[in-house]
């Protein structure tokens, strides 16, 4: 059974589930999919809002994760994240295309390859203040995001799979050493 918070997210979010739902029923590949997804969330992104004022606190013990819709056939799902100052995903990849839309504060993301002798090497930082929308796709999509504001991020996530049925979009965790900048 659906909670209440569940019921209102998804209410909230119609025009954004059906161009989403619209987008997907394409059946483009995986980078198309997410750079159409992101040209729509772009559009509709919500505000921190969303989420009652209990969800936005987040959790001190780590980022929080709020499913707000997963499609009736498995294609995508919708969540808010609540990142409280300081806190990180460990360096991942996902298990399908990934958008994430920033609706309060500011994101650091730092994107990583695997090398060939099983390093990580990071392959560019961002920052992602409230309103940027980024769209990403395996393979290349190791990455960490990380809170370093003072204030508690949100961000709205998009990803191309169940995860009412799965639990997480993680795909894998990457614990390996990442290998020193040489430039600096």
């Amino acid at each position: 059974m659906k909670s209440r918070e569940y019921v209102r997210s998804e209410t909230r979010l119609g025009d954004l589930i059906a161009a989403v739902r619209s987008v997907t029923r394409q059946g483009a590949d995986w980078t198309q999919t997410a750079d159409l997804v992101a040209l729509e969330l772009r559009l509709r992104l919500p505000g921190p809002d969303i989420l009652t004022a209990e969800q936005r606190y987040g959790d001190p013990l780590g980022y929080r994760c709020h499913l707000l819709h997963a499609d009736p056939d498995g294609s995508f799902s919708i969540v808010a994240l609540v990142w409280r100052p300081g806190q990180a995903t460990p360096v991942h990849d996902h298990v399908a295309w990934c958008v994430t839309g920033v609706i309060q504060g500011t994101e650091h993301e730092e994107r990583y390859e695997l090398r060939d002798d099983g390093w990580l090497a990071v392959t560019g930082t961002a920052d992602s203040p409230a309103g940027d929308v980024v769209g990403l796709a395996p393979p290349g999509d190791i990455h960490r995001v990380t809170n370093r504001g003072a204030e508690t991020a949100i961000s709205l996530h998009i990803y191309g799979t169940d995860l009412s049925r799965l639990g997480s979009s993680i795909r894998r965790v990457y614990t390996q050493p990442v290998v020193a900048d040489e430039a600096r």
